[in-house]
This record gives structure tokens, sequence and C-alpha cells, in this order.
């Protein structure tokens, strides 16, 4: 039986609870996970193959949401606990918020971060401590992304979503709307389009020249994790037994079927992360299976990072991969709490 390219080329560890998100730093020197339980697990670059240099930082009364911080080497935590958190690399935690209510989605780019907690969203500068707006929105929010250029941010919500002009005077915010509940969100690279993830089995879009309504659907399974790819071209998505793309050009997505690549049969596509330098997507299943799958092509190479079994029983269903910003390294954690990093760049 051949080895797998987590046993050469990575490392992998098991904790008590779920990894529920996982990122790289903006930078790409340090890794990070987040556990249920609230634990932040910091892997520097260096350490790929190394779990034991893995440092362990209890930060929440359980966890929410994570992401990487404004500065180069840092990250934001939330949870349920009413707190934001900034994490830096070597494991020493600062408090920028502290409510009472939960935190449940975290963005940021260099210039500023953004947190929800129910129906508001708060934008604050890169240093955490000024609140420059607040954004009320007509349900909870259910997902928050900044837009490439980080002069937009939008928010998914009950019956749509909602763009936000991050520093306008006048908070004239944009609205999408299509009735049903929008669980997460997406933005696409060059500013073209917005789509969400239904609690149906759908994805919805919007075109953002005029508003233009798309509709994404045939997923067997509830679609939990979307990201487009570098140029913007493809729509990776889970929820179904194959990692599904849907493009992005020549008219696309509407009247033009999806792509399907890295089939796995009789499991599903939990998850999903494009690289961010190459024309590969990375994506987990059920079974804690994951794949590497090249995009585009004939004869499409797919390179298998780990099955869905360990020596210590099931790795259990991938919930979160991440690509350093260079695209030399991965992260990934399950819902068994099994954290994996794999160093790519040795890779042949």
């Amino acid at each position: 039986m051949s080895r797998e390219l987590i046993e050469d080329r990575g490392a992998q560890r098991r904790f008590e609870s779920p990894i529920i998100q996982v990122v790289s730093s903006r930078d790409g020197k340090t890794l990070a996970a987040l556990t249920a339980d609230g634990e932040i697990v910091l892997v520097p670059r260096s350490e790929l193959r190394n779990s034991d240099a893995w440092t362990v930082v209890p930060v929440h009364d359980g966890a929410l949401c994570l992401a990487q911080d404004c500065s180069e080497n840092a990250f934001l935590s939330g949870g349920e606990d009413g707190k934001l958190v900034r994490i830096s690399a070597d494991g020493t935690t600062e408090i920028l918020h502290d409510g009472r209510r939960w935190i449940e989605c975290v963005a940021s780019t260099p210039t500023h971060l953004a947190f929800s907690s129910g129906k508001q969203l708060e934008v604050r500068n890169a240093a955490g401590r000024e609140t420059l707006k607040t954004l009320e929105h007509p349900s909870t929010v259910t997902g928050i992304v900044f837009d490439t250029k980080g002069k937009r941010i939008a928010a998914s919500h009950y019956n749509g979503a909602s763009l936000w002009f991050v520093q306008a005077k006048v908070d004239n915010v944009r609205p999408y709307e299509w009735k049903g509940s929008h669980i997460g969100i997406a933005i696409h690279p060059g500013g073209d389009a917005l789509v969400t993830s239904m609690q149906e089995n759908d994805l919805h879009g919007w075109r953002l020249a005029d508003g233009h309504n798309m509709r994404m659907s045939g997923y067997p399974k509830q679609v939990k994790s979307m990201a487009f790819t570098r140029n913007g071209r493809w729509l990776a998505t889970s929820g179904a037994d194959s990692i599904v793309l849907w493009p992005f050009f020549g008219g696309g997505p509407m009247g033009k079927p999806p792509i399907e690549i890295a089939r796995l049969p009789g499991f599903f596509v939990s998850a999903v992360c494009p690289n961010p330098k190459e024309d590969i997507v990375a994506g987990g299943f059920e079974d804690g299976t994951l794949l590497l799958a090249e995009i585009g092509g004939g004869d499409q190479r797919v390179l298998p990072v780990c099955t869905g079994q360990t020596d210590n029983g099931a790795r259990g269903r991938v919930t979160s991969i991440a690509f350093t910003p260079q695209g030399g390294a991965l992260i990934f954690g399950t819902e068994e709490g099994t954290l994996g990093t794999v160093d790519l760049s040795a890779a042949s």
C-alpha cells in the first residue's frame, strides 16, 4: 500500500473537539486552526512536518469563526463568549471586543476588519480599536466578505444579501433580494458577481453590473463551502460527490453547465479551496479524504493527499481547507478533530 502524501510531506494531530476553521496568515509564515472548544492551534510554516512544534492557545469559551488579521502574521477569532480576539503568531492574545452576543462572522483586509453579531456588522480600522461604522441588516448576518480591493463589504442574511461601501460617508446599502435563507457568501475577484449559498441545495447569484439574478442548482446536498478560483473563471463548490465548478466567463454561469472534477463515488465533498497561484482546487470529503485536482484540460490530474482513515480511526468530515497565499502549503481540519498540514513546495 502506497504512503499518503501527508505522511511524506506533512503532519497531523488529533484534538478533542472538531476543527471548525483553518486559515493562513497574510505572509504565509503561520497557519492556524480553531477548535470548537475555543483553542487556536498555531503552525509555523517551518514546522509543517512536526506536529510537536505546534502551539495551542486557549482563546474562547466556544469558538465560531477565524480569519486573517489585517497585519501580516496574526489572526482574528470570534466566539460564543462575545469576544473578538487578535492572536499573534507567538501566541499572545488581545481582546478587541467583549460583548454579550455571539461573534459569528469575521473578515479583514490590510486596512479594515469587520465582524458580525446578530443583525449588526461592525467595521473597524486595522488596529481594531476604532469603530468606523455599524451596519444594520434585516436579519441575522450569516456570512461576510470584502471585495478584492477592500472597498466594499457584502453580507448574507435571510431573503438575500447587502453590499456596502466601506468608506462611504453615507451608508447607502445596495440590497440584493431573493426569498429564502442565505447561509454563506462569496464575491467575484473582479467584482463581477455576488453569490450566496442557500438553505436549500442551491446557489443564488447577482450580476453586480445590473443586479441580474443567477441561479445554480442541481446539488444533492447543501453547499456549505464555495470559493472563486484565482482568476475568477470558476466558482468551486461542495455539495456533490465531486468538486463542482461553475464557469464565470463567456456569459456564464447562466446557460452553461458546470464541470465536475475529483469524483469520489459514495462520498460528498464537504469543503473546497482553490490554490491562489495554480489552477488547482483542494477538495475535502465527508469521510476525511483530501484530494488536489487540476482545473481544465482533457486529462485532469488528481493527487490524493490522504484517505479517510488513520491509524487512530476515521479522520471525519473535512470542515475547512486553506492554502498559504504563496500556494506552497495547505492546512485542513475535520469534524473528528484531525488537523493536517502538507508542504506542497516539496512535491514533484
